[in-house]
């Protein structure tokens, strides 16, 4: 869990500079820095989904994902948490960049990535945290900007990192057996297309609800048994 650990910290540590810096930078320059790193976000996404080699797997993937999301209800849990902590530590609920915004926002973005996933696999299966220490350095620098503009939510999102990272992690050994290369590139492909459904949220081009896709990104662990 040291790599968890150490990211989620990364966020704190980033949002809270973030914070500081948001003081002295106007509304206007905030919004544009934000729909600077949405346009980052979809570049990152779409460098991702060119990983994957079988189509067809991430149609599948998203199609049940969705359905499986739609379920259990995914989204509304993760906005209702964060209407919660809106709730208690904001003072202003009409503020335009919401804690619930940053929070859910923030959480997604740090979660659905390739790295997340296959350095938290990394870390359970050989306890190597190199390739968390490394997301807990673009994390950090990623807070410091997305809190800078969007405010203290996205300091709640470390708790979302701490144990979404951290159950992977715990379960790595159990299915780590199944992750070969192809698996893993499929993985990176699915939540990749989740990247860029949060960059074009991030924009106000879709209203998508991206948590509901989440279960896409492990449905690869399953399919490319039988395709």
């Amino acid at each position: 869990m040291t790599g968890t650990l150490v990211n989620a910290i990364a966020v704190i540590v980033g949002s809270t500079i973030g914070l500081l810096l948001k003081k002295g930078i106007p509304q206007r320059f905030s919004d544009s820095i934000m729909k600077a790193v949405a346009l980052c976000v979809i570049y990152i996404g779409i460098d991702g989904c060119l990983k994957g080699e079988n189509t067809l797997i991430a149609i599948i993937s998203m199609a049940v994902g969705a359905l499986i999301g739609e379920l259990l209800k995914l989204d509304d849990g993760l906005n209702s948490l964060g209407k919660k902590l809106e709730s208690k530590f904001s003072k202003n609920n009409n503020e335009e960049s919401s804690i619930a915004k940053g929070f859910v926002t923030a959480s997604l973005l740090f979660c659905v990535g390739a790295m997340a996933i296959v350095g938290s696999l990394e870390s359970g299966i050989n306890g190597n945290h190199e390739i968390l220490f490394s997301k807990s350095l673009l994390d950090f620098i990623s807070s410091i900007i997305f809190s800078a503009s969007m405010g203290i939510g996205v300091m709640f999102s470390a708790v979302a990192v701490f144990v979404y990272q951290g159950v992977i992690t715990i379960l790595a050994q159990f299915v780590g057996p199944y992750l070969s290369e192809a698996v893993i590139a499929e993985m990176t492909c699915t939540g990749s297309i989740l990247i860029i459904a949060l960059g074009l949220n991030m924009l106000g081009v879709t209203k998508l609800k991206v948590m509901n896709y989440i279960p896409a990104v492990f449905l690869p662990i399953l399919l490319c048994l039988f395709m």
